[in-house]
């Protein structure tokens, strides 16, 4: 089995006049959500179809919804968010969708009580939806508010086997972990190996206190921050049949050439 190489609609930004950007590059897998509208989401169904190229939803599929409220409020009520999410769920199971991924656990900050029955429930949650709907949903844990790695720590100080309690599938994404836990990564990472199906793979540069996703390349820019990545990647290549997702979004202006680059050395290094 071979590891799949796809990429996101983040590097678009979704917008539904450049779809045919995500189906150029004979890439065989696209991870998309946060379309503009349901109308452009089944225009994309469309086009995956006919390109005969496999997806994954990341939730939420429609630009407005909750991104993170499954265990906590961040912007709207946890429950109205699992009903938002279970539709999602329900519908990427109908269309055929490979996974669906979700950010959890994710919290904004540090919170006052043991964080650990918290996101049990919510696993036990996502578990049971996963076994409704027959399709596989993948949890993607995400830096906080103010890039907080409340959440990234909680995960890490969780026994590990309650993932495999629950048989639901994790998403590392590189730049969050190299915030998150700097060059102690590995001892973050290496116990979730087992559970780990898809890698959002990018950079990340620091410009005037914000922070972009940027394409992953053999020559990252150092003057702006980046991280080297390729080790981290050569660790997330060993197991094969992960996806791995180029991530980048379009805010500093990559070349059409060093993206291609990047993605044959990615390609490459997976190999």
């Amino acid at each position: 089995m071979k590891s799949i190489l796809g990429i996101s609609g983040s590097t678009i930004l979704s917008d539904p006049a450049q779809f045919d950007q995500l189906f150029k590059s004979a890439i065989g897998h696209i991870e998309i959500g946060e379309f503009p509208d349901e109308a452009s989401f089944y225009r994309f169904l469309t086009m995956a179809r006919q390109n005969q190229v496999s997806f994954g939803i990341h939730s939420p599929l429609i630009r407005g919804n909750s991104k993170y409220d499954l265990i906590e409020h961040v912007s709207v009520d946890p429950l109205d968010a699992r009903i938002n999410f279970e539709q999602e769920v329900a519908l990427a199971a109908r269309v055929g969708a490979e996974y669906i991924l979700v950010h959890f656990p994710y919290v904004k900050g540090p919170v006052r009580s043991n964080p650990q029955p918290m996101i049990e429930e919510g696993l036990r949650y996502l578990s049971e939806l996963q076994k409704k709907y027959k399709i596989s949903i993948v949890c993607e844990p995400k830096l906080g508010h103010n890039r907080s790695s409340a959440g990234i720590h909680y995960l890490q100080q969780f026994p590990e086997e309650v993932w495999g309690t629950y048989q639901l599938s994790l998403c590392l994404d590189m730049g969050d972990y190299r915030m998150a836990a700097g060059d102690k990564w590995k001892e973050y990472i290496v116990p979730l190996l087992p559970y780990t199906t898809v890698i959002h793979v990018h950079n990340v540069s620091f410009l005037d206190d914000k922070y972009y996703w940027v394409p992953i390349h053999p020559e990252p820019n150092t003057k702006e921050g980046s991280f080297d990545m390729k080790s981290m990647i050569e660790i997330l290549a060993e197991k094969k049949g992960r996806y791995f997702i180029m991530e980048h979004t379009p805010h500093s202006r990559p070349s059409e050439a060093y993206v291609v680059e990047g993605m044959e050395w990615l390609h490459n290094l997976i190999e």
